[in-house]
């Protein structure tokens, strides 16, 4: 009987430590901890605001994602060029932060829907004549290093600037815009977002967009290559803020960088 007894205390003890674990594991689940990493100095995308915390309409939307979920929200701002080590690492979960679908990316990232057409333009004076990307021939042009712009004209685009008299790289686009003031460059390339901001902020009676893109590009949230439940459960989220309206929402505040007019309203 003393053994029946102790065999009876053994079974309900595994019973108890089963329970308990399953408990705990459950318990991690629901208090998942979702990592962004992001590049701090990306407005509107990612940015810090005034007040010294982390922004922006990618980061507002991860939160979003996390409240929905009871998942903690950490915005974490990385080294750009040490973006693949952090995620393959587990330092973070995804990379979302105007993170542009491009050929040589499809294949190294699990990707959610692309939600931001994120198009390459040229900023002119108003008064200087230049109407189309054929105006362009023999004038100075300056973009950003590292760029977007920069990459479309050296690329597929290289026709194009092939006409200018220069493309000149430059370290910010504040510069860019002095350079233009001047008179020192007759054009600046940039990202719309960037370009519509810029304009706003320095005289929209003062410069245009031109209305000829140099090209178009795709945003979506990079997951580490295989993550596909991550970024099942993400998406199935955004996809619900999206019928609701709340992305549409949380792009309005960002109307000054022409968020709203960006969104793809239909995942491709």
């Amino acid at each position: 009987m003393k053994k029946i007894g102790i065999l009876i205390g053994v079974l309900v003890l595994i019973l108890a430590l089963v329970a308990v674990v399953s408990a705990e594991g459950s318990s991690a689940n629901d208090d998942k901890t979702l990592i962004v990493g992001f590049d701090a100095e990306f407005p509107p995308y990612g940015f810090k605001a005034d007040n010294g915390s982390y922004t922006g309409f990618d980061l507002e939307l991860a939160e979003e994602v996390c409240k929905r979920n009871g998942w903690t929200f950490k915005a974490q701002p990385i080294d750009w060029d040490a973006k693949d080590s952090e995620l393959s690492s587990g330092t973070i979960d995804c990379i979302w932060n105007g993170f542009s679908i491009t050929d040589e990316r499809k294949d190294k990232y699990t990707w959610s829907k692309p939600y931001i057409d994120n198009k390459q333009v040229i900023v002119v004076k108003s008064d200087a004549g230049i109407n189309s990307l054929a105006d362009l021939k023999d004038k100075q042009v300056e973009t950003q290093k590292d760029s977007s712009a920069l990459s479309a004209l050296k690329g597929d685009n290289k026709t194009i600037a092939d006409t200018f008299k220069g493309l000149v790289e430059i370290a910010d686009y504040n510069t860019a815009f002095n350079d233009l003031a001047s008179g020192a460059c007759d054009a600046v390339a940039m990202d719309y977002n960037t370009a519509k901001y810029q304009v706003k902020q320095h005289g929209e009676s003062t410069y245009k967009i031109l209305g000829e893109n140099i090209t178009s590009e795709d945003y979506g949230i990079g997951f580490k290559l295989g993550n596909n439940d991550l970024k099942d459960k993400v998406q199935s989220t955004l996809d619900e803020m999206q019928k609701d309206g709340t992305i549409a929402k949380i792009a309005e505040k960002y109307a000054d960088y022409g968020v709203p007019e960006s969104l793809i309203s239909d995942a491709k």
